[in-house]
């Protein structure tokens, strides 16, 4: 599903490379306006941004929130798998 702040990857491939700042903003933005609907493609999307990252301490800021991104989904997965064990 699409939603509002979706970017697809394929854009990512193209778009000039950005600053520390700017790719730590947008990984912080991502994890703030994550749904269920678009939670594995936001995580793929900050993982790909992680790699652009140009040193180990701008990972390390980078990763609160993909730790936050990973728990999500985690926590998001277990809940559907809990109602459609209910509904059964």
């Amino acid at each position: 599903m699409r939603g509002k702040g979706f970017v697809s990857l394929s854009s990512l491939a193209g778009r000039a490379p950005v600053g520390r700042d700017a790719i730590l903003d947008e990984i912080r933005s991502i994890y703030f306006k994550t749904t269920r609907e678009t939670i594995q493609h936001d995580l793929t999307h900050a993982i790909e941004l992680l790699k652009q990252l140009p040193d180990e301490a701008a990972r390390e800021k980078a990763s609160v929130y993909m730790e936050g991104l990973a728990q999500m989904r985690s926590e998001w997965a277990r809940s559907a798998q809990s109602k459609r064990k209910r509904r059964r």
